[in-house]
């Protein structure tokens, strides 16, 4: 038999659930039609996000945007993946017990986190601050970056380094697949 209590279990369970929400409007009021983010993603300081039209941000996401996050078209982030402009994870041991009474500005990291266009994260990964991702690239699975990387980088590992050109695994595509190579050349060459 189906009591009131099922009921409200099921009208929570719809209104909980994890799903894609479509449409995004940006802190510059703009309405970015393709976005779509996952309705269990969290978003700290999203004042602060620069927010392209296309990208996909999966389920169970932790973006702080505190000191700047910028995500470029058509950037798609997995799952269970965290961004941070900011850490203390210096400075928590240096002031130990006094942390919470003084401004932690030693050791205390800050900055922007910038992912270049058509870039994609795997799970699991974290991206720290003062971070910048060049277009086009493929962040593996589990990584940990931090740092500077150029266009196509392939990151990998722990802390994460290049270990190869999205461009090389892009050609073989492009080759069996040449009504590809006009869309790929409106993004990668601007």
């Amino acid at each position: 038999m189906f009591g009131i209590k099922d009921y409200i279990k099921d009208k929570l369970a719809r209104l909980y659930k994890p799903r894609m929400i479509a449409g995004y409007t940006n802190a510059q009021g703009r309405f970015l039609r393709k976005v779509r983010i996952a309705n269990t993603t969290f978003i700290d300081h999203p004042e602060m996000l620069e927010i392209e039209d296309l990208v996909f941000i999966g389920h169970h996401n932790f973006l702080e945007a505190s000191n700047g996050l910028h995500i470029g078209e058509g950037v798609q982030i997995t799952n269970f993946v965290s961004i941070t402009t900011h850490s203390s994870h210096h400075a928590i041991r240096l002031y130990g017990r006094h942390y919470d009474e003084m401004a932690a500005d030693i050791a205390y990291i800050k900055g922007p986190v910038n992912i270049g266009a058509f870039t994609f994260v795997g799970p699991h990964s974290l991206i720290m601050p003062n971070t910048k991702i060049g277009k086009g690239s493929i962040v593996a699975a589990y990584s940990y970056v931090q740092g500077e990387f150029p266009d196509f980088a392939i990151l990998q590992g722990n802390p994460a380094v290049v270990v190869g050109d999205t461009r090389d695994k892009d050609q073989g595509f492009l080759t069996e697949n040449p009504t590809l190579q006009s869309f790929y050349d409106e993004w990668v060459t601007r």
